[in-house]
């Protein structure tokens, strides 16, 4: 997958979960339960792999796209309710608030292209303890589809008033990489959410670092080099 180009960068588009937050595994535990109490076995090994997609995505890829789908509301909030009993233990990924504020520090928008639910991405954004540095951020309710569609980039960057040649999205998953592509913005990969980094270069990645912390130990050789360029 060829990376668009990139011009003077202005902001960065940074994925949550398993990006800047270190909850993949827990999403991947309470979907698959969530799908096991409604009669669904998936092995959690493949519920990972969809973690990063939007809710529907998700169960499309799972259960098929001919399921019934008057039951995806009773399946989400079932996750949500297993979710909500690790709130208070979520954790940043290492370096991940100080890498946001070196991004704001340089004179980037940093912007939060998430598409968890307005209710959960208050707690991760309480988990991250960043908002310092966070100029605006985006949630399930500001997008039509989920990732890999390009939906929830385009509104961080309506929100942002950035445009996709001059900001660069941050993120874990393939699911990031392909809605990066069809959005036109240049992706940088993180492995920290369990995706490998080949994936993630077949996947557009024009970089891919281990976490936060090793992204912001070799910033000054990163294309977030040039964030805040004028």
């Amino acid at each position: 997958m060829a990376a668009p180009q990139l011009a003077e960068p202005h902001g960065v588009l940074f994925d949550v979960d398993g990006t800047l937050l270190d909850t993949p595994y827990l999403h991947a535990v309470c979907w698959a339960e969530a799908l096991r109490q409604n009669g669904h076995d998936v092995p959690m090994a493949t519920v990972h792999r969809s973690i990063g997609m939007g809710s529907k995505e998700l169960l499309d890829h799972l259960i098929g796209t001919d399921r019934d789908r008057d039951e995806d509301q009773t399946l989400s909030t079932a996750h949500l309710a297993l979710y909500k009993q690790f709130w208070g233990r979520l954790r940043p990924l290492p370096g991940a608030a100080d890498l946001l504020r070196a991004c704001a520090t340089r004179g980037g928008r940093v912007v939060l292209a998430s598409s968890a639910s307005p209710e959960e991405l208050a707690a991760l954004r309480s988990a991250l303890d960043a908002d310092d540095a966070i100029h605006d951020a985006t949630s399930s309710s500001d997008a039509d589809e989920g990732k890999p569609a390009p939906d929830i980039v385009q509104a961080a960057l309506d929100q942002s008033g950035l445009v996709p040649q001059s900001c660069i999205f941050v993120g874990d998953a393939v699911w990031d990489g392909q809605a990066a592509a069809r959005a036109g913005v240049v992706f940088i990969g993180v492995t920290c959410g369990g995706t490998s980094e080949a994936e993630l270069r077949e996947n557009g990645a024009i970089e891919v670092w281990r976490d936060p912390a090793a992204l912001l130990a070799h910033i000054d050789s990163s294309a977030l080099s040039r964030i805040g360029a004028r």
